[in-house]
């Protein structure tokens, strides 16, 4: 995530705080400062924020640890001011899963609140609620409160929050998965809407939670959408398959020209039949204002780039996570090159996809592949 830096790297999962955190941090101390002008309540203020969101951490670590156990890794996590969130690489396969690994990272609070529970218990430190408040009572009770706060509100059905996501695993378990999720994703705008109203009220920082379920909640749904219309489609079937290579060799000055004699923008680069670069549409350019127009291909060739296999399925291609994801990826078969995978023509292939899914037809074969279905002309 952008504006992000790396804290570190626990359990094989790399953790990242968005600089903002650490501005809000400033805020915590400068508020508890202010009353009293008090170092010592500045200092034991950003220590309670510092704890929340060690808390928050720890609520990632559920749902990444419980998802581990079900293949599936995770590939960072990052703390807001919001709150975490840890990017899944993918979304378990079974509803069941998703409902486990959604109810994981608030069964972690539940755990923290039992504990330190237990630990005002043993000490007899309890003090009577009146006297807590954000910057009020003991620390360890109010971290028991918030962790309390924190199962309760993520257990709201506001897709894609906790509550949402068990919302959609349990409704999947009984239809199929993109109906599911635009129910649930109907449900967590309707949130959302409530959030925005109770943040003109009482507390802004709702309005940015409202607009993170809102936006959330329709990128999901979206994406549902799109892997069930490609349900089932592999590689071959969305690549291009007339397209244009080059050799290391090739100069600026012809790139100019192959970029100008058609619609291709990325271009392969070749050797001996074999790939061993990707020429990206903005390095092109880049190159073109910067260096001289005898400059070649291999000169400014990404070594580095993301392919996939023929008979590799849209859905999992669609949820990898590309470095440059307008860059086109090479389609190989047993290491040659037959295609390409760009998103003009991928996003071609999912409009035709949908467009012919509920239409009275008989089926048509693409390169030995059924794809598509088609109206009779009758």
């Amino acid at each position: 995530m952008k504006w992000s830096f790396k804290l570190g790297r626990f359990l094989g999962i790399d953790v990242f705080v968005h600089f903002t955190f650490l501005i809000v941090l400033a805020i915590v101390g400068i508020a508890h400062w202010l009353p009293e002008g008090s170092v010592v309540e500045a200092f034991w203020g950003m220590v309670f924020f510092a704890l929340l969101f060690l808390c928050v951490l720890l609520h990632e670590y559920g749902h990444a640890l419980m998802a581990r156990r079900f293949g599936v890794g995770t590939r960072d996590i990052t703390l807001l001011p919001i709150g975490g969130v840890a990017r899944l690489e993918r979304i378990p396969e079974k509803p069941s899963q998703e409902l486990l690994v959604a109810l994981a990272g608030p069964a972690v609070n539940v755990v923290i609140a039992l504990a330190l529970a237990a630990w005002l218990t043993l000490a007899q430190a309890w003090e009577p609620l009146t006297a807590l408040g954000i910057a009020e009572g003991g620390l360890i009770e109010r971290l028991l409160a918030v962790n309390v706060g924190l199962v309760l509100f993520n257990m709201l059905p506001a897709f894609p929050m906790d509550g949402g996501r068990v919302l959609r695993a349990i409704l999947a378990m009984k239809m199929d998965y993109a109906r599911a999720t635009s129910i649930a994703a109907t449900v967590g705008k309707g949130m959302a809407i409530v959030f925005a109203m109770a943040g003109l009220i009482y507390n802004p920082m709702l309005i940015l939670i409202a607009v993170f379920v809102w936006s959330g909640a329709a990128q999901e749904a979206s994406m549902a959408q799109v892997r069930s219309v490609v349900s089932g489609a592999c590689a071959r079937e969305a690549m291009v398959t007339r397209y244009h290579t080059v050799p290391a060799s090739a100069s600026l000055r012809e790139l100019a020209d192959l970029l100008l004699s058609g619609a291709q923008h990325d271009f392969p680069v070749m050797k001996r039949e074999r790939i061993i670069g990707m020429l990206a549409h903005a390095d092109i350019l880049d190159a073109m204002r910067h260096m001289p127009m005898e400059t070649t291909a291999g000169e400014i060739m990404r070594e580095q780039f993301a392919s996939v296999e023929e008979g590799e399925l849209l859905d999992d291609i669609l949820q990898r996570d590309r470095d440059d994801p307008a860059l086109a990826m090479p389609v190989m078969n047993h290491g040659m090159l037959t295609g390409l995978l760009t998103n003009e023509n991928l996003q071609e292939y999912i409009v035709i996809r949908e467009a012919t899914a509920t239409s009275g037809h008989h089926d048509i074969w693409v390169r030995g592949v059924r794809v598509i279905r088609v109206q009779d002309a009758t």
